[in-house]
């Protein structure tokens, strides 16, 4: 079921326009999350990460830029825009969601997936974080196994992406209560308790965001 279901690129040309639609939204709600445990800006470079994907998607439809392209050469507008940890590792992720797809106009919703899968297990590896460090990785990593979690069952790909969102939103509940392990929230200690983390916020958005463009194509 899931190799015939087909994202056109013309999606992925709307999810980077509608990402970068949501972080200007959620802007102040992302900085303010980060001015209680970090430095105040993770809404703040990723709105400035995104204008530049913005700016330069234009030159690349001109040039009939593949789906591996427009993400890749956005990842590298954020790893080149963005200041903090989330600039190389939302960076990253679109870099090596691009990876298993090179050369690609179309994808199936598996081998979507799959990028997906290959961006979080960069941000791992990148991050060194495990669950329960209160980072993006405790949004991410479950997103990921709800994910093949759906497909195992046989669930329909609106579901599938819908179980991510889920298991996503409850990882980044789940950490709240707990003391941060790695980032600039590390330094606070016992006082980061109760906050949530930035990154698993803004994980949380980008997910939904895929998901609601992925229903208008479905």
């Amino acid at each position: 079921m899931y190799d015939s279901v087909i994202l056109p690129k013309s999606y992925f040309v709307d999810l980077l326009k509608a990402l970068a639609a949501m972080i200007e939204e959620q802007k102040d709600y992302l900085t303010g999350l980060d001015a209680a445990v970090g430095d105040s800006d993770h809404g703040v470079n990723l709105s400035i990460g995104f204008r530049d994907v913005m700016n330069k998607l234009p030159d690349l439809l001109a040039k009939d830029a593949d789906i591996a392209t427009l993400l890749s050469k956005s990842g590298m507008s954020l790893l080149a825009k963005v200041g903090g940890a989330s600039g190389p590792l939302y960076g990253s992720f679109f870099r090596k969601m691009a990876a298993p797809v090179q050369g690609k106009n179309e994808v199936t919703f598996a081998e979507f997936c799959g990028m997906i899968k290959a961006g979080v297990d960069e941000i791992k590896r990148l991050g060194k974080a495990e669950l329960g460090d209160k980072t993006m990785v405790d949004a991410l990593s479950p997103a990921v196994d709800a994910l093949y979690d759906g497909m195992e069952k046989g669930l329909p790909p609106v579901e599938v992406l819908e179980g991510a969102v889920k298991a996503a939103e409850a990882g980044r509940d789940a950490v709240v209560g707990l003391v941060a392990k790695k980032g600039r929230a590390m330094r606070l200690g016992e006082r980061a308790i109760g906050h949530v983390d930035p990154g698993t916020a803004s994980s949380c958005l980008i997910l939904k965001v895929m998901l609601d463009e992925f229903k208008k194509i479905a």
